[in-house]
């Protein structure tokens, strides 16, 4: 690999190519006098050469049952441009569904060729579409922020609503032909999907992707599909708005997740475009040009399912076109999805459903309602992976699709058939959070075990309040203190480091031990994935203290419940209980200040070295006086975080109850009754 000799690589992209955690790489470069050297970056970011860096894993048995693909990547990243990298990885795909294939990419430097080629070669050992999906994932991390991609778990779902949402599934020349269309197809995630969950049927895709390197991967992405099952696709690179490509093509399908507020998208050269039978779209409205493109495409009864801007729905300057689409029937359902869903992952992005008018003697006159769907409550900030409980979100949503064309069943508790009427006002508002209540209100009996509970809390609250406020405080004569490390020496307590799980992605339902890492602690704290159980884990079994050592989650607690493996940045400290109380030593070590003193501070991602956290050098009978302070001020802690949520969720709903009177009042504010 005389190629890789300038090829950087990071300590984190070492730990990847050796399949083990920064900390390990970080002991071997200080354990190791024969570590390659640092060739660039920083002290605190070195870098190093790719070859020297295989060489010595290979020489020390390091690499184990790693495959090439790990040892390719960092190859294509150094790169450079990301057009390059991507054309090169699709190239490479080409190649390896057909080793006939020749260079087509003139465009591509020296370096790239060659890497092609050898990508190629090793594709067709360790599998060509595994080794294509490595690579484009890689490519996909890597330039995150500059792209925006459909999560497959949401394009699944979409391909399923618009087959739900469909006229004339039977009707069609072709029998079982479904023609797919998408116009902004990015790497092709949801073409893919179509073709996944569209499996019995024969599947034409038609999709444009304005960026060459996108289009190029899809098509890539597609070829692969295509090796699997009938599938014909035709992928343009092509601006769908200026060019419109397939002008006289009709899709039964349509799925996109188009570029979001985007002001130069041919508003003057597009004014008088017949594409815009809802009205021309203003300048500041995309979306809606996007919308009104996907319904030129339809045949009769075709649908459409394009994710959109919240403030799509409610925008002025969109109001005229939202009422073209209600009145004509067009725009048939709103999702409000859960923030997370997809890019950008703060807003609650939405999906309309869109469906062109049926024909034949069974054609229906155009809905006098449209079905819009509050999804947003679907949040799952338990999982281990930002996003919503996608399982949940998908059965709600399709149920209350399901419904779309039967007025004799009713939406789902979060969705609601509205009116045209009542849509058709000033605003022509279709946001399903002004309409749809997301779930059933509290019964009278759990509001009562709810305020039961809140009294039970606060009795709770002045019982700790009484014995902690009973403390007395005073400024602490100067005194000595030993630390994690010294009191690692000493054998006092034993550290156990967590690692990256090196045996692939760990998931929820997965056997083995439950899996705890710093981003469940900013969730909800508890394990969001399990991973097999073995050696390279650090384990904390019951009694042990856990410390977060990020200045983010920074905190400490003794473990109670099942044994559970610790993810990157997290620590077991396991005491001799004939030196150490572990209630004691938790209480020590997550004192705000003992953080400070022993953090980087460079951000809030800093570290803290466990090894500095201070501990009172205090007799093991003292300590046990001191532990009972630090479980009661636990205690303190606990229930004011579960009052201040339970009395947030009762204001909010004695809020609604008694803005809109359903609560009987006295005169004077006092509760009229039950």
């Amino acid at each position: 690999m005389s190629t890789s000799d300038a090829v950087p690589v990071s300590l984190a992209e070492i730990a990847r190519i050796a399949g083990v955690g920064r900390a390990a790489v970080s002991n071997w470069r200080r354990r190791h006098d024969t570590f390659p050297t640092r060739i660039g970056g920083s002290d605190v970011s070195p870098q190093f050469s790719l070859a020297e860096v295989e060489r010595w894993l290979r020489d020390n048995g390091k690499l184990k049952d790693v495959g090439g693909r790990e040892l390719l990547w960092p190859r294509f990243e150094a790169l450079g441009s990301r057009d390059e990298s991507g054309l090169a990885i699709a190239e490479a795909a080409r190649r390896m569904r057909s080793a006939r294939a020749r260079g087509r990419h003139s465009e591509l430097s020296a370096p790239a060729r060659e890497l092609v080629a050898e990508t190629a070669r090793l594709g067709r050992t360790e599998g060509p579409r595994e080794t294509f999906e490595f690579l484009l994932q890689r490519w996909l991390e890597t330039h995150v922020r500059q792209l925006s991609t459909t999560p497959p778990q949401l394009a699944a779902l979409m391909a399923r609503a618009a087959l739900t949402v469909r006229i004339g599934a039977d009707a069609d020349a072709g029998g079982d032909r479904l023609t797919v269309f998408d116009p902004a197809c990015g790497t092709g995630h949801l073409p893919a999907a179509a073709a996944h969950e569209y499996g019995g049927h024969r599947l034409t895709v038609l999709a444009c992707e304005r960026d060459p390197a996108l289009a190029a991967l899809a098509r890539a992405r597609l070829g692969f599909v295509a090796d699997e099952r009938e599938i014909h696709t035709e992928i343009t690179t092509a601006d769908a708005l200026r060019e419109d490509c397939f002008a006289g093509a009709r899709a039964d399908i349509a799925l996109c997740n188009p570029p979001f507020n985007e002001r130069d998208w041919g508003y003057e050269e597009l004014a008088t475009d017949q594409r815009w039978a809802h009205g021309l779209p203003p300048r500041t409205e995309p979306e809606l040009a996007w919308a009104q493109h996907l319904l030129t495409r339809l045949r009769p009864g075709g649908a459409a399912v394009v994710v959109l801007p919240p403030a799509v729905a409610s925008r002025k300057a969109g109001r005229r076109i939202r009422g073209s689409l209600l009145r004509t029937g067009v725009l048939r359902a709103v999702v409000a999805l859960p923030p997370g869903s997809a890019q950008p992952h703060s807003v609650s992005l939405q999906l309309w459903i869109l469906r062109a008018a049926p024909e034949g003697p069974a054609t229906t006159p155009p809905a006098q309602d449209a079905l819009l769907v509050d999804a947003s409550r679907f949040a799952n900030p338990g999982a281990r992976e930002p996003g919503p409980d996608w399982a949940a979100l998908s059965s709600f949503v399709l149920g209350a699709l399901e419904t779309l064309d039967r007025p004799d069943r009713n939406p789902p508790e979060g969705a609601v058939r509205i009116p045209l009427l009542d849509l058709l006002d000033d605003e022509v508002d279709v946001t399903p959070g002004r309409y749809a209540t997301p779930g059933a209100q509290p019964s009278h009996a759990e509001l009562t075990a709810a305020w039961k509970e809140v009294s039970t809390t606060l009795i709770g609250l002045s019982d700790c309040a009484r014995y902690l406020s009973g403390l007395d405080p005073h400024s602490p004569a100067a005194q000595t203190t030993a630390t994690v490390g010294d009191l690692v020496k000493a054998g006092a307590l034993t550290l156990l480091a967590g690692q990256q799980p090196p045996d692939g992605e760990p998931a929820p339902d997965a056997p083995g031990l439950p899996l705890l890492t710093v981003a469940d602690l900013l969730r909800d704290g508890a394990p969001g994935a399990r991973t097999p159980a073995g050696p390279a884990h650090a384990v904390a079994e019951e009694g042990d203290v856990v410390v977060a050592g990020v200045i983010r989650a920074f905190r400490a607690w003794v473990h109670q419940g099942p044994p559970t493996a610790l993810g990157p940045q997290l620590y077991a400290l396991r005491v001799d209980p004939e030196k150490l109380d572990a209630h004691f030593l938790a209480g020590c070590l997550r004192a705000p200040a003992n953080g400070r003193q022993a953090g980087t501070h460079a951000s809030s991602s800093s570290r803290v070295d466990i090894r500095r956290l201070q501990v009172l050098p205090l007799p093991l009978e003292e300590q046990a006086a001191y532990a009972s302070a630090f479980r009661r001020l636990t205690e303190f802690e606990r229930l004011l975080a579960h009052a201040d949520g339970l009395g947030r969720w009762l204001v909010g709903d004695l809020s609604d109850r008694l803005a809109a009177g359903g609560v009987a009042v006295r005169r004077g504010g006092r509760p009229g009754g039950a």
